[in-house]
């Protein structure tokens, strides 16, 4: 095993599998080092045991201070969705990263690529298989962890599925889709990156990882509109073009869709476990494809639902029209500066509903609880249970108290009929001489229809939340007056 106080590198902390095991290993404590093109802005996300060092991969006289003295490397970077050709891109920064591990003496490289037979590979795929060959080709001992799609909010492979069904009624994808995969949920990723980690020695192998199930892309696609209450046929067609498929995931999934549409050419590539590895820290995952969905969806609330927008959006006052796309949900935000402490500032927003209304546009919202009662929804009628204290699991009127921390957060979860899910989050944070309240709306749109409705009511949504923070803002100011 790993000597605890020997200095592990990771590469791609910025991104999302490095950012999940760079969550790991700062809670394990274990001495760690992130090598960035982006120090600054690396160096607020760490913790302050996590060493932030600047390098560039493609540059080679940069990458000796980042790997100093360290035991293990971690490799978790690629090119796709860079300007130019991503593989020499991808050639460049294996081939310097070899030989400045070899250089600073470095005992092991641990590397993610792709699962593939050697035998016509897409260029995406070729790639992954070329960069493992170019990590070992110094010497130095590489494990190579070749895994399929990794299921997790997040992931470029699995943000394409999620987008192709949330958006499209009907998916006529090329007929590739009907070739298997063996997906991997990204919490098993993590765990074998870990394993690799940890070995007692320098290994030099290939493991092949995955889950337990082995689908087709459009069975993925299927599994994934169960889970979401979507009915959806996926049907692959000849006369689709793969170069139509990346228009439109380039299209769909801005974030992703470089990445995704590169990926398209993988389609035609089995990406399956063919020789399960022997040692047993590597064996096929526990979890199947249902599970690992499942799974990630869950994660996904959890995380969303312990989310401070006060801190998130500190630096962004202004979000553009239709509100922030976060994974496959809509953010909008506003904040206010008020008088007084955070506890004076809280004692609205804790009244709120029930007799006490919601501060602006009363109209709106009898006549929105009015639509709700003729949709077999609960309406306005039930109020709230106390005027002034909460718990969590109060109803307000067609909310739920889902969060609350006294003087600081109140989530609210709404129970009205519409096409996804709505949440409304007040946190109050203090600043120097007053108090910042922030109001947050996020809707999980069900589908096209949700996406519909979010942008058609946004700009009034936008309107009454705006009116409804400056009515909170103004009894702050009145109870504070009335306190004196």
């Amino acid at each position: 095993m790993v000597d605890d106080r020997q200095t592990i590198l990771l590469t791609g902390a910025s991104g999302y599998i490095g950012g999940r095991l760079l969550e790991r290993l700062s809670a394990m404590g274990r001495p760690l080092r992130c090598l960035t093109r982006q120090p600054a802005v690396l160096r607020s996300r760490v913790d302050a045991a996590t060493e932030v060092c600047g390098g560039d991969l493609l540059e080679r006289a940069s990458l000796d201070p980042a790997l100093a003295g360290v035991h293990t490397a971690v490799y978790l970077v690629h090119s796709m969705g860079a300007t130019g050709d991503f593989r020499e891109h991808d050639r460049s920064a294996a081939t310097n990263f070899a030989a400045a591990a070899r250089g600073a003496g470095v005992s092991q490289i641990v590397y993610l690529g792709g699962l593939g037979r050697e035998d016509g590979l897409s260029p995406h795929l070729a790639s992954r298989h070329e960069v493992g060959r170019l990590l070992r080709s110094t010497g130095v001992p590489t494990v190579e962890l070749r895994a399929s799609i990794v299921i997790g909010p997040g992931s470029a492979s699995f943000e394409t599925v999620r987008a192709v069904v949330e958006q499209l009624p009907l998916i006529l994808a090329p007929r590739e889709i009907e070739t298997l995969a063996q997906p991997i949920a990204i919490d098993e990723v993590i765990d074998h990156l870990l394993d690799a980690i940890e070995l007692a020695q320098p290994t030099d192998a290939i493991y092949e990882i995955g889950g337990a199930d082995q689908v087709t892309y459009a069975d993925l696609m299927r599994e994934y509109a169960r889970q979401r209450g979507l009915r959806r046929r996926v049907i692959g067609v000849p006369m689709v073009a793969s170069r139509a498929w990346r228009v439109l995931l380039r299209a769909f999934i801005p974030r992703h869709g470089e990445v995704a549409a590169a990926m398209v050419d993988s389609l035609r590539n089995e990406t399956i476990v063919t020789a399960p590895p022997t040692d047993t820290r590597f064996a096929l995952g526990r979890q199947g494809v249902p599970a690992s969905i499942r799974c990630a969806l869950a994660n996904e609330d959890e995380r969303f639902a312990e989310t401070h927008w006060s801190q998130l959006l500190a630096d962004e006052p202004q979000l553009h029209w239709g509100g922030r796309a976060i994974g496959r949900r809509r953010v909008w935000s506003s904040a206010v500066h008020v008088a007084g402490d955070p506890e004076q500032a809280f004692v609205p927003i804790q009244r709120i509903g029930g007799a006490n209304g919601w501060y602006a546009a009363e109209r709106f919202w009898r006549l929105r609880g009015l639509l709700g009662r003729l949709r077999g929804g609960v309406g306005l009628r039930r109020g709230r249970r106390d005027p002034t204290e909460l718990r969590v699991g109060d109803a307000i009127d067609f909310w739920r108290v889902e969060g609350l921390e006294r003087g600081h957060l109140l989530l609210l979860a709404a129970e009205m009929k519409i096409p996804g899910r709505l949440w409304l989050q007040f946190e109050v944070e203090s600043t120097e001489h007053e108090s910042l309240v922030r109001q947050t709306t996020v809707f999980d749109p069900l589908g096209y229809a949700g996406l519909i409705y979010w942008y058609l009511l946004y700009p009034i949504h936008v309107r009454v939340f705006s009116r409804m923070l400056r009515g909170i803002e103004h009894a702050v100011c009145v109870d504070n007056y009335y306190a004196v």
